[in-house]
């Protein structure tokens, strides 16, 4: 296991056994014999890929999945020797490499499957291969953009059946991925898991060894069990979060893995009429205490917060005065009583009776809960409890 500093004022705390309840929800709600692809990228969303896909894999997780080669090599520098699946970033001259490391590159292209086959024939070892279908995403894969209901995929199950004949490759799965299974009108999400079933039929006839199909995300997960097949792939909800505020939250139980911790470092009073901060953007109207927090947009505190955002200090919110610095932020805890030196300060995460979530936080600066967990910085130390 890799072990993280503990020096650093600023923090994230990473709750195992919310992952784990997580995990064990995820489950509750799979249609039964089908198996999970733990999605690490991304550093595990910034939980710490090297923790989160132990504990995956120990909990039953049957791949783990990532977007980028480096993301992989870490993973097995840690001495997780689970399948990996990789998303993107699957380049020629990497087969050997894929083929020890036990990861399983995406094909998107009959060229790429050749490339794959002549690299695994020198080798003279098989490389296991998973198929990419876009069925309305318009990023990676076999385009199956135009077909119509009536339509069937016999000349793609055809150039899919083409490349498991190439010598050294062995496809292992065939999958596609929503791009609107987070929102209430699930139309689209259902069209493309049309079309997705009518390639599953096709090679299901075609195919002497059948693949492993996988096309849910976590939204697929919560609200269309149709598409469960034989691996599904969580990626948000394993960390306690909602694909959006359009999916029923009561169909499954998640609690929120990661907090984002800071501390006070620096308390002065100013009068009124106080300029804070670059810019000078925020003028106090009143005696003010300010409370200086090392933490900035340098570790993940979007700037967009600026004079517009909250912390917690003892359990009660203190709003960000000014704009956030790289590496400091001025609180207001003027109605805050008894603040002082080194009180804990929560960015993200409850104190008291009182929340601050990443969806809060994304409303606030236009985004989605994804882009705040995973834009905090490596810099900021990653503490694990409840291991």
């Amino acid at each position: 296991m890799i072990q993280y500093s503990s020096d650093s004022p600023t923090y994230t705390e990473i709750d195992m056994e919310a992952f784990r309840h997580n995990i064990s929800e995820i489950r509750r709600i799979l249609n039964p014999g089908t198996e999970i692809i733990a999605v690490v990228k991304a550093d595990a969303y910034g939980h710490g890929a090297e923790m989160i896909a132990c504990e995956a894999v120990a909990n039953g997780a049957a791949f783990l999945a990532v977007a980028r080669l480096n993301e992989a090599i870490h993973i097995r520098d840690c001495g997780i020797d689970a399948p990996i699946l990789l998303f993107d970033d699957c380049v020629s001259g990497n087969t050997a490499r894929y083929i020890e490391l036990n990861i399983r590159p995406t094909v998107s292209t009959f060229e790429e499957a050749e490339m794959f086959s002549v690299e695994a024939s020198a080798c003279q070892q098989n490389i296991k291969v998973h198929i990419k279908v876009d069925t309305g995403m318009g990023r990676l894969g076999f385009l199956a953009d135009g077909l119509t209901s009536e339509q069937c995929y016999y000349p793609l199950a055809e150039e899919i059946k083409k490349i498991s004949e190439l010598p050294f490759i062995e496809i292992e799965g065939v999958y596609s991925h929503f791009a609107n299974s987070d929102v209430k009108d699930k139309t689209h999400a259902r069209e493309q898991l049309i079309f997705f079933l009518k390639l599953k039929n096709d090679l299901d006839n075609l195919l002497t060894e059948k693949p492993l199909y996988h096309m849910a995300n976590s939204a697929g997960i919560m609200e269309i069990p149709e598409s469960h097949f034989d691996l599904v792939r969580p990626g948000i909800i394993m960390y306690g979060q909602y694909p959006s505020d359009e999916v029923d939250k009561s169909k499954i139980d998640l609690k929120p893995v990661m907090s984002f911790k800071s501390k006070i470092i620096h308390v002065k009073t100013v009068a009124a009429g106080f300029k804070v901060s670059y810019g000078s953007t925020f003028v106090t109207d009143r005696e003010t205490v300010i409370a200086t927090v090392p933490a900035g947009y340098a570790d993940g505190l979007s700037r967009l917060l600026s004079s517009k955002g909250d912390m917690l200090v003892r359990g009660k919110r203190a709003p960000i005065l000014g704009r956030v610095c790289m590496d400091l932020t001025m609180i207001d805890v003027t109605n805050i009583d008894g603040v002082s030196l080194n009180d804990q300060v929560v960015i993200i995460g409850s104190q008291g009776n009182e929340s601050i979530t990443a969806d809060e936080i994304a409303v606030k600066t236009g985004t989605i809960n994804y882009e705040v967990l995973t834009s905090i910085a490596p810099r900021v130390t990653r503490r694990f409890v409840n291991v």
